[in-house]
């Protein structure tokens, strides 16, 4: 598809909105999109106690603690405001995840991945709800589709209390954003405290929510623009200026938002600020990371990082259908400034495009420390959905003029691309963050090249593993206690293993070592107890270390590569 067709398409169908002949159809295929989530809400209230803890769970729930005795003590108990680095982050979600801990009959971990999972969920129905007002409820149950075979987002929302909660609220960001073009020049009240609430809470969830703002104020000069054009620069800037002043309120709902779920940004003005400056410079001892085949210092890492990962990490089908709506709807968006009538839809528009685009193009600019894969990026994945659904929704008509066969054809097109990743998030379950498109072969095509599981997820699966067998054994420990030597993370270790056994850094004195399968974790000549294994991959593994002496569980780069 080339771009110069696609623009005029996408412009169509964000303005006429793909919509079926029917009221009853619109009605079916809402009921499609409900259908969706319903079922996976179910796989997620199913499966949500087999995801495991990575490096940062154990640190988050403390986190969520403290906000919690922060605002029961009448902001007295004021540790949560200088805990580690995580006060220059928003705790909304800890926040909830602690309360919900107290109330529902699960344990910590659980109900923080259940929390998770919810909030994911969320994320998916505003992203319907997104693609719908764009494009109709074909568009809209496409992006939805599109998002829920997301293996990164679909994982990362069980597992990540920093990033998948940062991509729902900027959804809920951009919704009210849209909606404000489309109703401009005079925005509803709901429409205006959504964008306050909703920028609220993507800046009080982390400090990249300024995306949000620029996404609004962007497409400001392409309204200005075309309205100029027709009325004068000067009722153009006055008709801009009366739309603007009544988002006042909505900027102090925003501000009251992002000081409740991350207070340490209010106790001073220019706190955001520090938390920008910290972030750009806190690797006083920056480690390494596997990129490309090769053990690059995040600091150094290349301009082609993101991008790479975006491509390799992301399906096929949404992919291409995300890169043909992206351009698509930049180009309707610049030929939007022909019509005056139709310039609030083509800054909505541009609204999404900004909200794909920018953080990638800072990225690559800046070239900030990158690290764990995309997951920082996690939160342009439901607006590069609702784009892909606008070229599917295009598609869509075009082919329906070919006649029924053709239609059918694409139809099973469409459902093998959904299937691919489905199957593959099966396989991989509860890594499905880990997953790679087939462009470099799956997981065990990556495995040379990337990091794999350096959440650390596995390492609860091995936990509960060595658990069970040793039970099954009935074998007892000397010491009252097998010890354990771990390189990964250790809250995970100690959580899964429970009570009985005790967890060390270095192998002197252990019983047995468990070891991520990442490339700064050593291969032990002692006997493999057990291994966790998805694709082909080993992501755990245990070893047997009795009567055997080792130094250290890490492998050092002997090189600068």
């Amino acid at each position: 598809m080339r771009a110069s067709q696609t623009g005029p398409i996408v412009h169509q169908v964000a303005v006429n909105s793909l919509s079926l002949p029917s009221q009853a159809g619109a009605r079916r295929l809402d009921a499609l999109a409900i259908g969706v989530v319903i079922l996976t809400a179910a796989i997620a209230l199913a499966t949500f106690r087999d995801y495991g803890l990575g490096w940062d769970d154990y640190t988050h729930s403390q986190y969520g603690d403290l906000l919690v005795s922060l605002y029961r003590s009448g902001f007295n108990d004021r540790r949560a405001l200088s805990f580690v680095n995580l006060y220059m982050y928003g705790g909304g979600y800890d926040i909830i995840a602690t309360l919900a801990a107290k109330i529902l009959p699960f344990g910590l971990f659980e109900t923080r991945r259940l929390v998770g999972a919810a909030v994911g969920l969320i994320g998916l129905l505003v992203t319907w709800r997104l693609g719908r007002r764009l494009g109709g409820p074909f568009a809209g149950l496409v992006a939805l589709v599109l998002l829920a075979a997301c293996p990164l987002y679909y994982g990362h929302m069980f597992i990540n209390a920093k990033d998948g909660p940062f991509a729902t609220v900027m959804m809920i960001a951009l919704l009210g954003i849209v909606r404000a073009f489309q109703e401009y020049p005079r925005a509803t009240p709901p429409t205006i405290a959504l964008c306050g609430v909703g920028v609220g809470l993507a800046i009080g969830a982390r400090v990249l929510g300024g995306f949000a703002v620029l996404d609004a104020l962007l497409p400001l000069p392409l309204i200005i623009a075309v309205k100029s054009r027709a009325d004068g620069l000067r009722a153009a800037l006055g008709e801009c200026g009366s739309f603007l002043v009544p988002f006042i309120p909505a900027a102090i709902l925003a501000y009251l938002v992002m000081g409740l779920v991350w207070p340490w940004s209010v106790i001073s003005p220019l706190n955001p600020f520090h938390a920008v400056e910290y972030f750009s410079s806190f690797f006083d001892k920056p480690w390494r990371e596997l990129f490309d085949g090769r053990l690059i210092l995040v600091p150094d890492m290349p301009r082609s990082y993101a991008p790479t990962l975006e491509m390799l990490t992301n399906p096929e089908l949404m992919l291409g259908l995300g890169m043909c709506g992206t351009v698509g709807a930049a180009i309707a968006a610049a030929r939007g400034e022909k019509s005056v009538s139709d310039v609030g839809r083509s800054a909505a528009l541009l609204a999404v495009v900004l909200a794909v685009i920018l953080p990638l193009l800072v990225t690559v600019t800046t070239r900030p420390y990158m690290y764990n894969g995309v997951r920082h990026l996690v939160f342009t994945l439901p607006p590069f959905a609702v784009l892909g659904a606008l070229a599917a929704a295009w598609i869509t008509r075009r082919l329906q003029r070919r006649g029924v066969a053709v239609t059918i054809a694409a139809a099973l097109v469409f459902v093998a691309g959904i299937a691919s990743p489905v199957i593959e998030m099966v396989r991989l379950h509860p890594y499905q963050y880990t997953y790679y498109n087939h462009i470099i072969g799956g997981v065990a095509g990556a495995r040379p090249y990337f990091m794999i599981d350096y959440w650390g997820l596995s390492m609860t699966q091995a936990s509960r593993q060595l658990r069970t067998l040793l039970a099954e054994r009935a074998e007892k420990p000397p010491g009252g206690s097998w010890t354990v030597a771990v390189c990964g993370p250790h809250p995970a270790v100690v959580v899964g293993l429970g009570a009985g056994f005790n967890t060390i850094w270095d192998p002197p004195g252990a019983d047995f070592a468990m070891m991520l399968n990442e490339f700064y974790c050593a291969d032990l000549d002692a006997p493999v107890v057990l291994e966790i294994i998805r694709d082909g991959v080993v992501y755990a593994r245990v070893y047997d270390i009795r009567g055997r002496s080792f130094s250290t569980l890490l492998r050092y780069p002997t090189a600068n590569p």
